[in-house]
Protein backbone atom coordinates (compact mmCIF):
# COMPACT_ATOMS: atom_id res chain seq x y z
CA UNK A 1 0.00 0.00 0.00
CA UNK A 2 1.44 3.70 -1.04
CA UNK A 3 2.20 5.90 2.30
CA UNK A 4 -0.60 7.99 3.05
CA UNK A 5 -0.05 11.73 2.96
CA UNK A 6 0.16 13.34 7.07
CA UNK A 7 -3.10 14.08 7.98
CA UNK A 8 -1.81 14.69 11.75
CA UNK A 9 -3.40 16.89 14.41
CA UNK A 10 -1.48 19.73 15.67
CA UNK A 11 -0.77 19.86 19.62
CA UNK A 12 -3.02 21.72 21.54
CA UNK A 13 -2.36 25.41 21.40
CA UNK A 14 -5.04 27.89 23.51
CA UNK A 15 -5.38 30.82 20.58
CA UNK A 16 -7.26 30.97 17.83
CA UNK A 17 -6.31 29.18 14.52
CA UNK A 18 -7.11 27.43 11.28
CA UNK A 19 -8.58 23.79 12.02
CA UNK A 20 -6.28 20.81 12.67
CA UNK A 21 -8.32 17.98 12.45
CA UNK A 22 -8.73 16.76 9.00
CA UNK A 23 -9.28 13.34 7.05
CA UNK A 24 -10.66 10.39 8.07
CA UNK A 25 -10.82 9.78 12.12
CA UNK A 26 -11.98 6.37 12.74
CA UNK A 27 -13.83 5.45 16.61
CA UNK A 28 -12.21 1.95 16.86
CA UNK A 29 -14.25 -0.64 18.67
CA UNK A 30 -13.30 -1.71 22.31
CA UNK A 31 -12.77 -6.11 21.61
CA UNK A 32 -13.84 -8.35 24.71
CA UNK A 33 -12.51 -11.22 25.96
CA UNK A 34 -15.18 -14.50 25.22
CA UNK A 35 -13.47 -16.06 27.69
CA UNK A 36 -13.42 -14.79 31.91
CA UNK A 37 -15.81 -12.14 33.26
CA UNK A 38 -14.41 -8.44 34.39
CA UNK A 39 -16.67 -8.89 37.04
CA UNK A 40 -19.90 -10.27 38.59
CA UNK A 41 -20.69 -13.99 37.61
CA UNK A 42 -23.14 -16.13 35.66
CA UNK A 43 -24.38 -16.00 32.03
CA UNK A 44 -24.43 -11.83 31.98
CA UNK A 45 -21.14 -10.84 33.29
CA UNK A 46 -19.11 -8.92 31.78
CA UNK A 47 -16.00 -9.93 29.26
CA UNK A 48 -12.86 -8.65 29.92
CA UNK A 49 -11.09 -6.19 27.05
CA UNK A 50 -9.28 -8.03 25.07
CA UNK A 51 -5.89 -6.04 24.93
CA UNK A 52 -4.14 -8.30 22.56
CA UNK A 53 -7.16 -7.87 19.94
CA UNK A 54 -6.76 -4.12 20.74
CA UNK A 55 -3.20 -4.34 19.70
CA UNK A 56 -3.83 -5.87 17.03
CA UNK A 57 -6.23 -3.57 15.26
CA UNK A 58 -4.24 -0.72 16.07
CA UNK A 59 -1.72 -2.35 14.25
CA UNK A 60 -3.77 -2.69 11.53
CA UNK A 61 -5.60 0.55 10.94
CA UNK A 62 -2.17 2.89 12.03
CA UNK A 63 -1.19 1.74 8.74
CA UNK A 64 -4.78 2.41 6.40
CA UNK A 65 -4.34 6.11 5.72
CA UNK A 66 -6.78 6.98 8.52
CA UNK A 67 -5.91 10.70 10.21
CA UNK A 68 -6.11 9.22 13.51
CA UNK A 69 -8.28 6.98 16.09
CA UNK A 70 -10.83 8.08 18.72
CA UNK A 71 -10.89 6.04 21.34
CA UNK A 72 -13.79 5.43 24.40
CA UNK A 73 -16.27 6.99 22.05
CA UNK A 74 -19.84 5.88 21.14
CA UNK A 75 -18.32 3.05 19.00
CA UNK A 76 -15.94 2.28 21.99
CA UNK A 77 -18.86 1.12 23.81
CA UNK A 78 -17.05 3.51 26.29
CA UNK A 79 -20.66 3.78 28.96
CA UNK A 80 -20.10 0.03 29.33
CA UNK A 81 -16.50 0.59 30.49
CA UNK A 82 -15.16 1.72 34.20
CA UNK A 83 -13.15 4.42 34.41
CA UNK A 84 -10.16 1.54 35.31
CA UNK A 85 -11.00 -0.10 32.39
CA UNK A 86 -11.08 3.11 29.63
CA UNK A 87 -7.12 4.22 30.95
CA UNK A 88 -6.04 0.58 30.33
CA UNK A 89 -7.85 0.90 27.16
CA UNK A 90 -5.74 4.07 26.68
CA UNK A 91 -2.27 2.59 27.60
CA UNK A 92 -2.86 -0.36 25.11
CA UNK A 93 -3.91 2.20 22.00
CA UNK A 94 -1.09 4.80 23.21
CA UNK A 95 1.66 2.41 23.32
CA UNK A 96 0.73 0.51 19.96
CA UNK A 97 -0.40 3.53 17.88
CA UNK A 98 3.10 5.14 17.00
CA UNK A 99 2.55 8.45 15.64
CA UNK A 100 -0.98 8.60 14.79
CA UNK A 101 -2.97 11.30 16.41
CA UNK A 102 -5.52 9.60 19.15
CA UNK A 103 -8.75 11.39 20.29
CA UNK A 104 -10.07 10.42 23.73
CA UNK A 105 -14.16 10.05 24.26
CA UNK A 106 -15.36 12.31 27.32
CA UNK A 107 -19.39 11.82 27.89
CA UNK A 108 -20.53 12.10 30.98
CA UNK A 109 -23.16 14.82 32.69
CA UNK A 110 -21.62 14.99 36.98
CA UNK A 111 -18.92 18.11 36.09
CA UNK A 112 -16.91 16.78 39.22
CA UNK A 113 -16.69 13.27 37.49
CA UNK A 114 -15.85 14.79 34.10
CA UNK A 115 -13.29 16.95 35.25
CA UNK A 116 -11.69 13.96 37.46
CA UNK A 117 -11.70 12.03 34.21
CA UNK A 118 -10.44 14.45 32.04
CA UNK A 119 -7.39 15.46 34.75
CA UNK A 120 -6.73 11.53 34.44
CA UNK A 121 -6.93 12.03 30.42
CA UNK A 122 -4.51 15.15 30.44
CA UNK A 123 -1.65 13.02 31.68
CA UNK A 124 -1.94 11.35 28.56
CA UNK A 125 -0.33 12.20 24.93
CA UNK A 126 -3.63 12.87 23.26
CA UNK A 127 -4.49 15.16 20.15
CA UNK A 128 -7.50 15.99 21.61
CA UNK A 129 -10.53 15.27 23.55
CA UNK A 130 -14.38 14.83 22.19
CA UNK A 131 -16.98 15.89 24.12
CA UNK A 132 -20.96 15.71 24.01
CA UNK A 133 -23.18 17.89 25.90
CA UNK A 134 -24.19 16.44 29.18
CA UNK A 135 -26.54 13.82 28.42
CA UNK A 136 -30.35 13.06 30.02
CA UNK A 137 -30.60 16.68 32.17
CA UNK A 138 -31.37 18.54 28.77
CA UNK A 139 -29.49 21.97 30.26
CA UNK A 140 -30.10 25.43 28.43
CA UNK A 141 -27.83 26.64 25.72
CA UNK A 142 -26.25 28.97 28.55
CA UNK A 143 -25.63 26.07 30.81
CA UNK A 144 -23.99 23.85 27.23
CA UNK A 145 -21.50 27.32 26.84
CA UNK A 146 -20.60 27.24 30.26
CA UNK A 147 -20.12 23.26 30.40
CA UNK A 148 -17.58 23.26 27.27
CA UNK A 149 -16.27 26.26 28.82
CA UNK A 150 -15.45 25.07 31.83
CA UNK A 151 -13.54 21.79 29.94
CA UNK A 152 -11.80 23.52 27.63
CA UNK A 153 -9.93 25.83 30.23
CA UNK A 154 -8.94 22.38 32.08
CA UNK A 155 -8.06 20.23 29.03
CA UNK A 156 -4.67 20.45 27.99
CA UNK A 157 -5.51 18.87 24.51
CA UNK A 158 -7.83 20.74 22.56
CA UNK A 159 -11.60 19.94 23.03
CA UNK A 160 -13.77 18.56 19.91
CA UNK A 161 -17.47 19.09 20.47
CA UNK A 162 -19.92 16.62 20.08
CA UNK A 163 -23.15 17.63 18.90
CA UNK A 164 -25.53 14.41 18.68
CA UNK A 165 -28.73 15.57 20.41
CA UNK A 166 -30.50 11.68 19.49
CA UNK A 167 -28.29 10.58 21.86
CA UNK A 168 -27.89 13.38 24.68
CA UNK A 169 -31.42 14.74 24.77
CA UNK A 170 -29.28 18.06 24.17
CA UNK A 171 -28.82 20.19 21.04
CA UNK A 172 -26.55 22.64 20.15
CA UNK A 173 -27.64 25.39 18.46
CA UNK A 174 -25.38 27.92 15.75
CA UNK A 175 -24.93 30.25 18.31
CA UNK A 176 -23.71 28.55 21.01
CA UNK A 177 -21.18 26.47 18.71
CA UNK A 178 -20.16 29.80 17.55
CA UNK A 179 -19.98 31.57 20.95
CA UNK A 180 -17.80 28.46 21.84
CA UNK A 181 -15.54 28.62 18.37
CA UNK A 182 -14.22 31.74 19.98
CA UNK A 183 -12.77 29.58 23.16
CA UNK A 184 -9.28 29.07 22.03
CA UNK A 185 -8.81 25.49 23.17
CA UNK A 186 -12.06 24.38 21.35
CA UNK A 187 -11.11 23.02 17.95
CA UNK A 188 -13.58 21.16 16.10
CA UNK A 189 -17.37 19.80 15.96
CA UNK A 190 -18.11 16.00 15.02
CA UNK A 191 -20.79 17.03 13.64
CA UNK A 192 -24.11 14.63 14.01
CA UNK A 193 -26.84 17.76 14.67
CA UNK A 194 -28.64 16.93 11.36
CA UNK A 195 -28.82 20.37 10.61
CA UNK A 196 -27.26 21.22 7.01
CA UNK A 197 -27.88 25.16 7.78
CA UNK A 198 -25.90 24.53 10.96
CA UNK A 199 -22.85 22.55 9.09
CA UNK A 200 -22.76 25.23 6.22
CA UNK A 201 -22.74 28.00 8.70
CA UNK A 202 -19.96 26.47 11.01
CA UNK A 203 -18.08 25.63 7.48
CA UNK A 204 -17.90 29.02 6.32
CA UNK A 205 -17.45 30.61 10.01
CA UNK A 206 -14.07 28.69 9.58
CA UNK A 207 -12.92 28.73 13.13
CA UNK A 208 -14.00 25.19 13.76
CA UNK A 209 -12.64 22.05 11.98
CA UNK A 210 -15.95 20.58 11.16
CA UNK A 211 -15.78 16.88 11.05
CA UNK A 212 -19.18 14.16 9.93
CA UNK A 213 -20.13 12.31 12.49
CA UNK A 214 -23.27 10.72 10.36
CA UNK A 215 -21.97 8.37 7.96
CA UNK A 216 -24.07 9.01 5.38
CA UNK A 217 -23.39 12.70 5.48
CA UNK A 218 -19.76 12.45 4.79
CA UNK A 219 -20.07 13.55 0.89
CA UNK A 220 -22.22 16.19 1.46
CA UNK A 221 -20.21 17.34 4.22
CA UNK A 222 -17.12 17.04 2.78
CA UNK A 223 -18.38 19.21 -0.65
CA UNK A 224 -19.12 21.99 1.03
CA UNK A 225 -16.10 22.00 2.42
CA UNK A 226 -15.84 19.96 5.61
CA UNK A 227 -12.19 18.90 7.00
CA UNK A 228 -13.43 15.28 7.43
CA UNK A 229 -15.10 12.62 9.26
CA UNK A 230 -15.16 10.60 12.30
CA UNK A 231 -17.78 7.45 10.72
CA UNK A 232 -17.81 4.14 12.25
CA UNK A 233 -18.16 2.73 9.05
CA UNK A 234 -14.72 2.94 8.27
CA UNK A 235 -13.91 -0.15 9.92
CA UNK A 236 -15.41 -1.25 6.62
CA UNK A 237 -12.23 -1.00 3.49
CA UNK A 238 -11.14 2.13 5.14
CA UNK A 239 -8.90 3.09 2.14
CA UNK A 240 -11.98 3.66 0.24
CA UNK A 241 -12.77 5.96 2.47
CA UNK A 242 -9.69 7.95 2.42
CA UNK A 243 -9.64 7.98 -0.76
CA UNK A 244 -12.99 9.63 -1.04
CA UNK A 245 -11.47 12.15 1.34
CA UNK A 246 -8.51 12.28 -0.91
CA UNK A 247 -10.76 12.53 -3.94
CA UNK A 248 -13.10 15.83 -2.84
CA UNK A 249 -9.46 17.70 -1.83
CA UNK A 250 -8.88 17.00 -5.01
CA UNK A 251 -11.44 18.35 -6.54
CA UNK A 252 -12.02 15.25 -8.32
CA UNK A 253 -15.91 15.08 -7.18
CA UNK A 254 -17.04 11.96 -9.83
CA UNK A 255 -14.54 9.71 -8.44
CA UNK A 256 -15.93 10.95 -4.50
CA UNK A 257 -19.28 10.18 -6.48
CA UNK A 258 -18.61 6.88 -7.27
CA UNK A 259 -16.88 5.67 -4.28
CA UNK A 260 -19.57 7.21 -1.98
CA UNK A 261 -22.43 5.43 -3.84
CA UNK A 262 -20.63 2.16 -3.96
CA UNK A 263 -20.37 2.19 -0.09
CA UNK A 264 -23.77 3.73 0.78
CA UNK A 265 -25.05 0.03 0.91
CA UNK A 266 -22.40 -1.26 3.29
CA UNK A 267 -23.29 2.14 5.40
CA UNK A 268 -26.86 1.33 5.32
CA UNK A 269 -26.82 -1.74 6.76
CA UNK A 270 -23.49 -0.89 9.82
CA UNK A 271 -26.60 1.39 10.88
CA UNK A 272 -29.56 -1.47 9.92
CA UNK A 273 -29.13 -2.61 13.82
CA UNK A 274 -26.98 -0.49 16.88
CA UNK A 275 -23.84 0.41 16.16
CA UNK A 276 -21.42 -1.19 16.81
CA UNK A 277 -23.37 -4.57 16.60
CA UNK A 278 -22.61 -4.97 12.96
CA UNK A 279 -19.32 -3.52 12.81
CA UNK A 280 -18.14 -6.30 15.52
CA UNK A 281 -20.08 -9.25 13.28
CA UNK A 282 -17.91 -8.15 10.54
CA UNK A 283 -14.34 -7.54 12.31
CA UNK A 284 -15.05 -11.31 13.69
CA UNK A 285 -15.84 -12.69 10.37
CA UNK A 286 -12.69 -11.62 9.11
CA UNK A 287 -10.75 -12.77 11.97
CA UNK A 288 -9.77 -9.68 14.00
CA UNK A 289 -11.92 -9.58 17.33
CA UNK A 290 -14.58 -12.08 19.45
CA UNK A 291 -18.24 -11.05 18.05
CA UNK A 292 -18.65 -9.76 21.73
CA UNK A 293 -20.55 -6.99 23.16
CA UNK A 294 -21.48 -5.81 26.58
CA UNK A 295 -25.09 -5.09 28.06
CA UNK A 296 -27.32 -3.85 26.89
CA UNK A 297 -25.68 -4.20 23.55
CA UNK A 298 -26.25 -6.93 21.52
CA UNK A 299 -24.93 -8.65 18.25
CA UNK A 300 -25.91 -8.30 14.63
CA UNK A 301 -28.20 -11.20 13.62
CA UNK A 302 -26.80 -13.70 11.13
CA UNK A 303 -28.75 -12.44 8.39
CA UNK A 304 -27.09 -9.03 8.54
CA UNK A 305 -23.69 -10.16 8.84
CA UNK A 306 -24.43 -12.17 5.83
CA UNK A 307 -25.38 -9.29 4.25
CA UNK A 308 -22.82 -6.95 5.16
CA UNK A 309 -20.19 -9.28 4.06
CA UNK A 310 -21.90 -9.64 0.80
CA UNK A 311 -22.08 -5.66 0.74
CA UNK A 312 -18.33 -5.52 0.54
CA UNK A 313 -17.21 -8.40 -1.58
CA UNK A 314 -19.84 -6.03 -4.19
CA UNK A 315 -17.61 -3.02 -3.27
CA UNK A 316 -14.15 -4.96 -3.59
CA UNK A 317 -15.51 -6.40 -7.08
CA UNK A 318 -16.07 -2.89 -8.05
CA UNK A 319 -12.66 -1.14 -7.04
CA UNK A 320 -10.22 -4.24 -7.00
CA UNK A 321 -7.91 -6.36 -4.88
CA UNK A 322 -4.61 -5.70 -3.46
CA UNK A 323 -3.94 -2.72 -0.90
CA UNK A 324 -8.00 -1.21 -1.85
CA UNK A 325 -8.38 -4.91 -0.54
CA UNK A 326 -7.52 -4.10 3.31
CA UNK A 327 -9.78 -4.63 6.15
Amino acid sequence: MQAAPSQTAAPAAHCAASPAFRGIWLPLVTPFSRDGAARGAGEGADRPVDHAALRRLVAHYRRSGIAGLVICGTTGEAAALDDAEQLAVFDTVLNEVGDLPVIAGLAGNHLGHTLARLDALNALPLAGVLAPAPYYIRPSQEGLVEWFRTLADRSHAPLVLYDIPYRTGAALALDTLLTLAGHGNIRGIKDCGGNPHTTQALIADGRLAVLAGEDHQLLSTLAMGGHGAIIASAHCRPVHFVALYRAVQARQLDTARALFHALMPVIRLLFAQPNPGPVKAWLAREGWLADVLRAPMTSASPALAQQLAQAIVAVDAEFGPGAMNAA
